[in-house]
């Protein structure tokens, strides 16, 4: 009777876990605009968008950390750029988590998003602006 019902139990929730994993993974776009208005008073996107305190994020998906003409980047993240690394999903979902332990000395003052599902939803916001 208890592995029928471990068994059901199972069954039920796979689904559940399987599409809270996939969302975290994959990102809304539309939710992802309405968890970016955290990042507005630093950062713009979209056309016209110019840097502020922080670069302007049009094409940040795919581009090289530290590689935004015009903006001075602490040393930390120009170094990063200049080992070739650059701003993949996983590299945007781990600085936005925490900043400083991805980055230590960035200027990012911002503590970061705590929820997968808020960094996963910015990501794929932020992957809709190209340069």
């Amino acid at each position: 009777m208890l592995k029928k019902t471990l068994a059901t139990a199972l069954v039920t929730l796979l689904p559940v876990m399987a599409a809270a994993e996939s969302h975290s993974m994959a990102g809304d776009a539309e939710a992802g605009e309405k968890v970016f208005r955290k990042c507005k008073a630093c950062h713009q996107v979209g056309e016209g968008a110019e840097n502020k305190t922080g670069p302007a994020l049009n094409g940040v998906v795919g581009r090289v950390i530290g590689g935004h003409e015009d903006f001075k980047y602490s040393k930390t993240l120009q170094e990063m750029g200049e080992a070739g690394d650059t701003w993949t999903p996983e590299h945007l979902d781990a600085f936005l988590k925490k900043p400083k332990d991805f980055a230590k000395g960035t200027k990012m003052a911002f503590a970061g998003l705590r929820k997968d599902e808020d960094r996963a939803d910015v990501i794929a916001y932020l992957a809709t602006f190209e340069e």
